[in-house]
């Protein structure tokens, strides 16, 4: 006669642990900055437009000498004309603003906007309660 194994078998039910209460505080910082130039014939190349930082005033019409970094928690965004240019059309570095085009006519005014929200933070200020599952055993 060939023994045969027993298996101990037994189902069980869980229900899922709950969480209540809690609280999450955000707080957002953004930096914002804008800048603006005008095109000029000489930054106009065979197939992009080069401004340099030199070119651009800040917001309160003064001239600067170096751009932001592009940020790595925001965004830019770029003006022609007054006309919202799509995002990958341009490249931002501390020292130029480069546009993927040269049909920008000289003269026309380019807004560049810099948002950073890099000193955005969340913490938790009151920790959840979380409860235990409860598991029933059935045979």
């Amino acid at each position: 006669m060939a023994a045969s194994l027993i298996k101990l078998y037994v189902a069980a039910a869980a229900s899922a642990p709950v969480a209540t209460g809690g609280e999450v505080t955000t707080t957002v910082n953004p930096d914002v900055a804008r800048f603006n130039a005008t095109v000029a014939a000489g930054m106009i190349g065979a197939t992009d437009t080069t401004i340099p930082a030199a070119s651009f005033l800040d917001d309160n019409g003064d001239p600067i000498t170096e751009l932001p970094a592009p940020p790595t928690d925001g965004y830019i965004n770029v003006y022609v004309n007054g006309v919202l240019q799509e995002a990958g059309l341009s490249v931002l570095t501390t020292a130029q603003l480069v546009l993927s085009t040269a049909a920008i006519p000289a003269g026309a005014p380019v807004v560049l906007q810099v948002s950073d929200y890099s000193n955005s933070a969340s913490t938790i200020t009151v920790e959840p309660t979380i409860s235990a599952p409860t598991i029933t055993v059935t045979v």
